[in-house]
This record gives structure tokens, sequence and C-alpha cells, in this order.
């Protein structure tokens, strides 16, 4: 029970901590220099660009809105993360800014780029603890309701039209518009790279003549599955077994550590791999792939 508690509040601390690192990304590098971006911060950024009205309260009041259009939709398919992630993002909008400290780079390219890499890894810390932060998440799970469309598409048409609106607030260009595209570029990437780095795979094929030990202890400390094919080495005509063996490629160092304190002269080979679909991995749902999130990675929490 302590133990669960211990990773209920670790959870919440790192996602204060992506919250914090997003919402400074916007006070510091892009609402200072005017730079949109996407999502409902970045509506909330246009709506104040154009009116001056605060993004604190844009960005609550649409949150508020599409919540409330959710719940009636879909009924009770947002969990306390998402409603404390939106809340305390508000909180930290209205209060982050009151910090003195903002960007002094004139170079708006300089500053989309900062601004677009913190919010992802923001994010993708709040996204790896199965938090949400709203916004287009709650309109993709509408609009899946309805229409066949991946929720990928769904982020990119809504990001597309609130950084293209920047093109008709007074005094804006089309150089602004691409500073915004900017924005999204990055954040898309670093994001990407934070919720399928550890998601990577890798093929490793083990050459020992102490298969049986390794694949016993990969088993046991590593909870991987071993697939042994017979093989026979050809200058030496001596049969053996050929040890396969699928992980995430965060799991070498442990299974390098396995094989060299096992059998020192055993030959290993490392391939990457893509679309890896069964146990532990992706899985095949309906005759579609799919993701498998754990159940804390769902806004149905």
């Amino acid at each position: 029970m302590n133990n669960g508690i211990f990773k209920t509040i670790k959870s919440y601390v790192i996602m204060t901590a992506g919250l914090f690192i997003f919402v400074f990304s916007w006070t510091a590098f892009l609402i200072p220099h005017q730079i949109a971006g996407g999502g409902v911060s970045g509506l909330a950024s246009v709506i104040n660009y154009s009116t001056g009205f605060q993004v604190a309260y844009s960005y609550i009041i649409i949150n508020a809105i599409l919540l409330l259009i959710g719940f009636l939709i879909l009924g009770k398919a947002f969990g306390f993360k998402t409603i404390y992630c939106i809340a305390v993002a508000a909180l930290m909008f209205e209060f982050l800014p009151l910090i003195p400290w903002v960007s002094d780079i004139e170079d708006k390219l300089i500053n989309a780029l900062l601004g677009g890499t913190l919010s992802g890894i923001g994010i993708g810390m709040i996204f790896l603890q199965g938090g949400s932060t709203g916004g287009t998440d709650i309109i993709a799970l509408i609009i899946g309701q309805f229409r066949e469309t991946s929720p990928g598409r769904v982020f990119l048409m809504c990001d597309l039209v609130i950084i293209g609106s920047v093109y008709f607030i007074p005094g804006k260009e089309l150089s602004d518009v691409i500073y915004g595209y900017i924005v999204m570029v990055s954040f898309s990437y670093v994001i990407d790279m934070i919720l399928t780095g550890n998601k990577q795979s890798v093929q490793v094929l083990v050459f020992s003549s102490k298969y049986a030990q390794i694949a016993e202890k990969v088993t046991k400390e590593m909870k991987r599955g071993v697939t042994a094919l017979s093989s026979m080495g050809w200058y030496s005509q001596a049969e053996s077994k050929v040890l396969v063996i699928v992980m995430r490629k965060s799991q070498l160092p442990e299974i390098t550590e396995i094989i060299k304190n096992t059998d020192r002269n055993a030959f290993m080979t490392v391939s990457s791999i893509t679309s890896v679909y069964g146990e532990g991995f992706d899985q095949i749902k309906g005759g579609k792939i799919s993701w498998r999130r754990k159940p804390e990675q769902s806004l149905q929490e």
C-alpha cells in the first residue's frame, strides 16, 4: 500500500514538473515574443495577441467548455489527472509571468525552437505519467465518436488552423505563421522522441556455449522470452544453440552485463527493429495495429 502511495505521489510530482516546464516555455519564450503554437495554449495565446485577454483565463475557459462537451458526449471519459493538469496549468499561466526572467534573445527563430522544445519535454513528461492537458485531446476523442479518423490527424488540423489564424491578426505577417509552425514541428519531434525513445526495440542474437545459463538468467532476471535456434559452427562443425531475444533498447546494458558475467567469450549481435507486435510490445486488435498503453496512460482513469 505504501509503495502504491509513493508511486502516486511520484507521478504527480513529475506531472507538476512537466507542467512547469510546459508553461514556462510559453511565458518565457513564446508569449513575450508574440509567437503562436498549437493546442489550447496556442489558441489562448492567439486570443491574447489579438485582444489582450489573459492567457490563463482563456486557457481555463476553453478547456472547461471542452470538458463539459466531453462529459455530455463521452460520459465519464476523463480522470482526475486530466482535470488536475488543466487546473495547475491555468494557475501557472497566471503566476509564472510574475517571474521577472524572460528570454532576452532577439531572434524569434531561436525562441520558437527553444519554446517548442521545452514545451515538448514538459508534455512528454506529463504523458508518460498518464496525464493530459486536455484541449485537442478532448476534441480528438469527440470526433472519434462520429468519424473514422486518427487522433494525429485531428491534432495536426487543429494546430494548422490555430497557428494559421495568426495571419489575420492586425500587424502580423506570414513570417509569424511560419514561426508558429516551427514551434509545432519542434514540439512534435521532441515529444515523439520522449514517448517512443523507451519503446524502441532491438533483436539480440547470442552465440555461446553457455547458452542455457544465459537464457535462464534472461528469462528470470529480465522477464524476457528467449528463443533457442539450432545452429552449427561451419569451421568447428560443432552443434549449438543461437539465442534470439527481442527487447527494449533501454534493456541492452542489462543483457550485456548478464552475457559478460556468464561467458566472456560469447558473441553477440544487436539489430534495431521496428513494428514489434505481441506480449509486452504493441498489440494487434481487430485487424489493426494499436499501441498498447498502460491503464494509467489513458484519459479514462
